[in-house]
């Protein structure tokens, strides 16, 4: 029987600003698109290798005055 992706949405600023997650059985494909960069995909092979990433991608002291958006992206990410 065929596995369908599961989809997580990170953040949605609008359909330039955001980040989904697709799970399907062990590979995760994070895709983020944005007005600044274009649209990046990464390929992970283990929850734990995306958390890595996701934990230097995105940095506490980037966050300072917006510790709930922080805590909002890594919540999400641990829910995956």
């Amino acid at each position: 029987m065929e596995q369908m992706a599961k989809k997580h949405i990170i953040y949605k600023q609008d359909n330039w600003n955001m980040m989904t997650v697709e799970a399907e059985g062990a590979k995760i494909t994070v895709r983020e698109i944005s007005t600044e960069w274009g649209e990046d995909t990464y390929i992970f092979t283990t929850r734990h290798e995306m958390m890595e990433w996701a934990k230097s991608r995105f940095l506490p002291e980037d966050y300072v005055g917006r510790e709930d958006d922080y805590n909002q992206i890594m919540e999400s990410f641990k829910n995956i």
